[in-house]
């Protein structure tokens, strides 16, 4: 019998009983009545369920804030570095708070407050799915929501606290008064600044009772709440100023839409700059510096992990610094002897705005083994380590290099990039093929013609990484540094100046920018803290070493390459015969600043020098410490200190094992000294010629020095002309860079 004969029977039957056959198997469990019974059931289970919680779970009678705790911050030897947490706090009646203020809370984070049940369903299932599905950040809950989780519940981030939450919210919303939830929720909110509730935020911002704050000031406070570290002015970066600055006009423009503020009030409203925090007690010298980064660090892992920084702050936590006491004093020996020692504010105005910063990092594990912020956190609570807000300059330039290594980029001509790769070290040359116009001066003007990369790298000539970055791809090149652990969003416009290093960065960042290329290119993001514990349990935090992200040929390579700055290049006072060293000097737009980041097979110290003037205004360091010639280069100062500690703690191997195809590219380092170090530091005055001639093109002779891929300017036969002093041609500024190649950009768009 075929199918269709089959169906035909099949039909007769059921005809002729009237009925249809049943179901057999599995398919007599999922008929659309069955499951509509299902569905029926679940619900009712779950309503069952949350009613059996809902009798179950009580409003907790003490209140979490009388349980605050300290931290204690230490280093593994037992030495306690500071015990921060003592809870800054005022309750003030609602009475107390201006209008104005209470209206900014409500409109940035509640603004149906005194109408809403209490609970945003739709955002409290959304934070429990993304904690099932661990993805940490909770989703948006209503101010009521947020009072019950400061003032009865902890800051995990579960699914039972989270149900707690909701539960005991619906309980409190049914009790309580909205006013005294809104009262509760700002007496007890974290602002920042070790400053909870409201009053204890208008002190510690603007050194003023709550009562006597304007509707601007107001609607800053409000914004905090939001990300307090991320927006305090006075430590934010530039992308977090912007931030904070859009937050702060939305927050107003929602107190206009709730019809709480006049639209023409609001038009005139000019943002109100908060003032300097005031240095916790006890913090003073390098500790404060070192507990500021720890502190960073946790709430930064907080933050990303959804715990909240609000955590930190509640106290309760051991936290391990990995510092080094051996290693941390000498980094703040060599800063003393080699620049604070010098300065003399009374003879040289200069002197009272320089700053040096500096982070040293070991290679196998990624933790911060030293670090300096300044030279007394009391009176300087900017921690030069971690600020973003100067330039890297030509330290930059190796990430250029590894860019295009990582991308197997190529010239304009289409010859692969390598170390042997020439390129045109004309001053001034245009590059090409870039839609923003750019023609970098080379350092004094100087005209090298047809250079290797490394001879560029050598002599940070700027004409050659210029159009090195274009001919990588400027996306391709910011994309490598953010991968390298540059900030992304710090003023990072892809511009062909940023082949100079005219973004921001810290001493922090390009640590681990320059350590990832001595870890063979696998990410190293620094880490301060060794070990976290919470009333003695432990607490997990990301690995600073993490995954492979460049090839590890290309980061030798760049390794390699950087080994022949300090062998016959701006670096050389750093050179040693105890041990190899590869590094990269730096000197910013109109000399405010100065840098060196280099490394041994073990160490990576990046320091940097920056002229800090009145209210923050960057400003030149020249003249500094009377420095011979006025300019303060990256090969100067901070080399001087990067070779005075690195001599003193170094240890480990002392050769770089590297796998590379760069092995010939460079000349070996000069013959050793009976002394390690230079009698004295070389001078930063310019000559009337440059220090090191260009040399003629690589000899055959060279294993890697000779061209494998046809020049991008074909060189003569004969060695190129030597450089020429070209005097500047107005309008052009005069020239500031002073390590090779770090003039003013002021041609920059």
């Amino acid at each position: 019998m075929g199918r269709a004969e089959a169906r035909r029977a099949q039909k007769s039957t059921r005809t002729a009983k009237g009925k249809k056959p049943k179901k057999s198997g599995i398919r007599r469990f999922f008929t659309w009545k069955m499951l509509l019974a299902y569905f029926v059931a679940v619900i009712a289970l779950g309503a069952g369920a949350f009613a059996a919680l809902y009798m179950y779970v009580d409003v907790p009678t003490g209140k979490l804030e009388t349980r605050l705790q300290s931290n204690v911050y230490k280093l593994d030897n037992g030495t306690v570095l500071a015990r921060t947490g003592q809870v800054n706090r005022e309750e003030v009646t609602l009475d107390k708070v201006p209008d104005s203020v209470k209206n900014a809370v409500v409109a940035a984070e509640n603004k149906n407050f005194w109408n809403d049940s209490g609970v945003d369903l739709k955002g409290t299932a959304r934070g429990i799915f993304n904690t099932v599905m661990g993805r940490g950040k909770q989703g948006g809950s209503t101010i009521t929501q947020q009072y019950v989780k400061n003032s009865y519940l902890s800051q995990e981030q579960t699914v039972t606290r989270k149900v707690k939450e909701l539960i005991i919210t619906l309980k409190v919303d049914q009790k309580v008064d909205k006013k005294e939830i809104l009262a509760g929720y700002l007496n007890t909110s974290y602002f920042g600044r070790n400053a909870y509730g409201i009053q204890a935020a208008s002190r510690a911002y603007f050194n003023k009772d709550v009562g006597k704050i304007t509707t601007e000031e107001g609607a800053y406070l409000a914004a905090l709440l939001q990300a307090p570290s991320q927006y305090d002015w006075t430590a934010a970066t530039d992308a977090g100023k912007r931030n904070a600055l859009a937050r702060w006009n939305y927050v107003l423009d929602k107190e206009v839409e709730q019809k709480w503020l006049d639209p023409a009030k609001r038009k005139d409203m000019k943002f109100e700059e908060p003032r300097q925090p005031t240095p916790p007690k006890g913090l003073n010298g390098q500790n404060g510096y070192l507990v500021e980064a720890a502190k960073k660090e946790i709430e930064q892992a907080f933050r990303k992990s959804g715990r909240g920084e609000s955590a930190l702050a509640a106290g309760g936590w051991t936290i391990t610094l990995s510092i080094d006491p051996k290693r941390q004093k000498a980094l703040e020996q060599a800063v003393n002897d080699k620049v604070t020692s010098k300065l003399d504010p009374q003879a040289r105005k200069v002197d009272a705005y320089a700053q040096v910063g500096a982070v040293s990092v070991d290679r196998k594990t990624g933790k911060v083994v030293a670090l300096y912020g300044g030279q007394d956190f009391a009176k300087h609570q900017i921690s030069n380590a971690t600020r973003e807000d100067y330039q890297p300059a030509s330290t930059f330039k190796p990430v250029v290099f590894a860019s295009a290594l990582d991308n197997k980029s190529k010239t304009q001509d289409g010859q692969p990039i390598t170390a042997s790769t020439i390129y045109d070290g004309t001053s001034e040359r245009p590059v090409k093929n870039s839609d923003t116009p750019f023609a970098p001066p080379n350092e004094d003007h100087v005209s090298y013609g047809p250079v290797t990369v490394q001879e560029s790298m050598n002599k940070s000539i700027n004409s050659a990484f210029a159009q090195m970055a274009v001919d990588v791809g400027l996306d391709k090149v910011k994309k490598t540094a953010v991968s390298l652990g540059m900030n992304g969003e710090a003023d990072f416009p892809e511009k062909p100046a940023m082949s100079l290093g005219s973004m921001s960065a810290s001493p922090l960042h390009m640590a681990g920018v320059y350590a990832t290329f001595a870890n063979h290119g696998k990410q190293t993001t620094p880490s301060i803290v060794a070990s976290l514990t919470h009333n003695g349990e432990k607490v997990a935090l990301p690995d600073a070493v993490g995954p492979q992200i460049l090839d590890r040929v290309n980061a030798d390579d760049v390794t390699q390459v950087l080994k022949g700055v300090v062998n016959d290049g701006t670096a050389s006072v750093v050179q040693s015969s105890q041990y190899a060293v590869a590094g990269k000097t730096g000197t910013s737009d109109d000399n405010k600043s100065a840098w060196f980041s280099g490394y041994t097979p073990d160490l990576i110290t990046s320091v940097g020098m920056f002229g800090e003037g009145p209210g923050g205004k960057q400003v030149p360091l020249t003249g500094t410490g009377g420095v011979d010639g006025g300019r303060v280069n990256g090969g100067g100062y901070p080399a001087e200190i990067w070779a005075a500690y690195t001599g003193q703690v170094a240890d480990g191997d002392t050769e770089f094992d590297l796998k590379t195809d760069e092995a010939g590219a460079i000349p070996p380092p000069p013959a050793p000294t009976a002394s390690t170090k230079p009698s004295a530091p070389p001078s930063s005055k310019p000559s009337s010629t440059p220090s090191s001639t260009p040399s003629a093109p690589p000899s055959p002779s060279a294993s890697r020095n000779t061209p494998s891929h046809g020049p991008t300017t074909p060189p003569t036969k004969q060695p190129p002309t030597p450089p020429t002093k070209q005097p500047p041609t107005p309008p052009t500024p005069p020239v500031t860079g002073g390590d090779g190649g770090d003039p003013p950009l002021n041609n920059r768009d």
